[in-house]
């Protein structure tokens, strides 16, 4: 609950020439409740006559020092691509002004100086704050597995005892709402007079919140920065703490925990800091900062925005529809629309200058350009791999579990099997592994404890493969079920930056186990493809194969990945799986004397 009492002291210390108009408006109170504040400080040696703090007052103010902040800065902006693609959110510009560089300053102005700031995505982009700044920065492990609950966790010892600003390197405020002194925990609010999606707050006369809704109308809403007292953090942390270890509470906001308590009634007192419109700023996408920042409407200072005003020849006012898609394992893509049409827009990933020939993937687009499977290419760059594409309006990805079109879908890779094709680019998997191995291990420890021995049997895979001498035809290597797109214009199998001279046996192992599907989904496949040019039972085997050292092989390009800061879950577990599994399946099938692993 807010010292009404310190408030007053607060604004004084601050201007002593304050009528008591102005102070009732800014403690937020009546006119008579001010000049009652006013009697009781005087008479407590509080005040002098001419409402100057005496030694006294100053010591009653000493307990609500700010003591510091957290920014939470580790989030990606998914809503903001592909500005957020090349720096985190907070770093961009408003009116001239990083946000978060905004906020640094506006704390410094009140004299707080101990600023933490929790990184996550492109963390190394704020290094250069500790220099300018003076500020700490703390890394969030969690950052692209949870919301900001795991920011908050990971800092939880910065609020321990400690009176603490909590804020969001992307708020933007056009006044300074940070105080040296904060008498009470609060919350930011501003006033929404239409619908909103936004935590709508409810609360008593004495501005305490008593309970909150998602959505509504003509309400006050929870926005912006946040002052939490040592009382209040000392409250939240234990349920927070306990929250982030609890299985389904991955994507719980900080605010989450505070809600939970509150409807148990177990919630320590928070106002509600309303402020007038226009102070505080959330900018939820490049249209809104458009309209707010008229430099952003044809320069955002985006490579990508660059690239499409130069391939389309438009200002970037007139990219509009911008949608950030799913990012996939490689790259980053995201849809946007010019004259009303839309497009894909590809950003390679981070590592894959090292991972993918460029040329090589242009090679292949030229080569299958006749069989009409591919997407419609609209730029390509073979140096860095920005690609610009049709996108296909109402389109869907195949069904992994339908047999329709999965039939359909083997068709398509019959087509390119039996193409004339041929690209200088193989695919060659022994060739693969030791690259990606070597990668690996310029970063460090490959963390598998058998590996030496896997690694051996993969050896023998590939020696018994080389012995067969398979031919090759142009093979996709990526033939996912997401990859083949059922269009009005028929199936487009899109993405084609692994293709190769490969045995076109592979892609049936490549494609199961990029969907992490069992040894009989492969199998299933190969019913729906019809004849190979070998007999079923060495089909199989040669798929089993495949997939172990296809499994092995994404297993160490999954390590490498994580090593450059890219989290893949358990995928290189799944990965590695499949090699062991694969190597098994497939000495059993071999059995006998005469097994070729022997």
């Amino acid at each position: 609950m807010t010292d009404k009492l310190a408030l007053l002291l607060r604004e004084l210390s601050n201007d002593p020439g304050l009528t008591q108009r102005a102070l009732a408006s800014r403690v937020r109170t009546s006119l008579g409740s001010v000049n009652a504040l006013l009697s009781e400080a005087k008479s407590a040696g509080l005040l002098n006559e001419d409402a100057t703090l005496t030694p006294a007052g100053q010591k009653y103010l000493e307990p609500f020092r700010v003591d510091g902040a957290v920014i939470l800065a580790a989030g990606f902006g998914s809503r903001f691509v592909p500005l957020t693609y090349e720096r985190p959110k907070g770093l961009l510009k408003v009116n001239g002004e990083r946000m978060i560089e905004r906020q640094i300053r506006q704390l410094r102005e009140v004299g707080i100086t101990d600023i933490t700031l929790v990184v996550g995505y492109l963390k190394e982009a704020f290094e250069y704050l500790i220099d300018l700044y003076g500020v700490k920065l703390l890394y969030n492990p969690d950052f692209s597995t949870m919301n900001n609950i795991s920011s908050v966790y990971h800092a939880a010892s910065l609020f321990e005892g400690r009176n603490m600003y909590l804020l969001s390197s992307d708020n933007w405020m056009r006044e300074n709402l940070f105080h040296t002194y904060e008498p009470g925990s609060w919350y930011a609010a501003v006033h929404a007079d239409s619908e909103t999606r936004e935590w709508v707050l409810h609360y008593n006369k004495k501005e305490l919140i008593t309970s909150v809704e998602i959505g509504g109308r003509d309400a006050d809403v929870m926005y912006g920065p946040v002052y939490l007292s040592r009382d209040f953090s000392a409250a939240l942390l234990p349920a927070l703490k306990e929250a982030y270890h609890t299985p389904g509470k991955e994507q719980y906001y900080w605010e989450n925990v505070y809600l939970d308590l509150l409807a148990a009634k177990k919630a320590p007192p928070l106002s509600v800091n309303l402020q007038p419109d226009g102070v505080i700023y959330e900018f939820e996408n490049l249209e809104e900062l458009r309209a707010f920042d008229a430099s952003y409407r044809d320069h955002s200072d985006s490579k990508a925005m660059a690239l499409i005003s130069e391939v389309f020849q438009v200002p970037e006012s007139q990219i509009t529809g911008i949608e950030c898609l799913k990012a996939g394992m490689t790259n980053r893509s995201f849809l946007f629309r010019i004259k009303g049409k839309a497009y894909i827009c590809r950003i390679p990933g981070e590592g894959t200058e090292k991972l993918i020939d460029r040329r090589a993937e242009g090679e292949s687009y030229r080569a299958i350009a006749p069989l009409g499977l591919a997407e419609e290419l609209i730029y390509f760059n073979p140096e860095n791999g920005y690609k610009i594409s049709v996108y296909y309006e109402d389109a869907r990805s195949a069904d992994p579990e339908s047999e329709a079109d999965l039939r359909a879908c083997m068709e398509v890779l019959k087509k390119l099997h039996r193409a004339p094709c041929r690209v200088s680019q193989r695919f060659d998997l022994g060739e693969r592994i030791a690259f990606y191995e070597s990668l690996c291990l310029e970063k460090g420890e490959i963390p598998f404890l058998d590996y030496a021995e896997v690694r051996e049997k993969m050896n023998r895979l590939l020696s018994w493969i080389h012995g067969l001498q398979r031919p090759e035809t142009l093979s996709h290597i990526d033939p996912v079920y997401a990859n083949f797109l059922f269009t009005g214009e028929g199936i487009r199998l899109i993405d084609w930056e692994y293709a190769g001279m490969a045995d076109p046996l592979i892609d049936f192992a490549m494609a199961t186990i990029y969907a992490e599907k069992d040894f009989g989904y492969a199998f299933r496949l190969l019913d729906y493809y019809g004849d190979t040019d070998v007999p079923r039972d060495k089909a199989e085997q040669l798929v089993t194969a495949y997939m172990a050292l296809g499994g092995f092989l994404w297993a160490l390009w999954a390590v490498y990945k994580e090593a450059l800061g890219v989290s893949f879950g358990t995928y290189p577990l799944t990965q590695y799986r499949y090699a062991k599994e694969g190597y098994r399946r497939f000495a059993e099938r071999e059995g006998g004397a005469d097994n070729p692993l022997n």
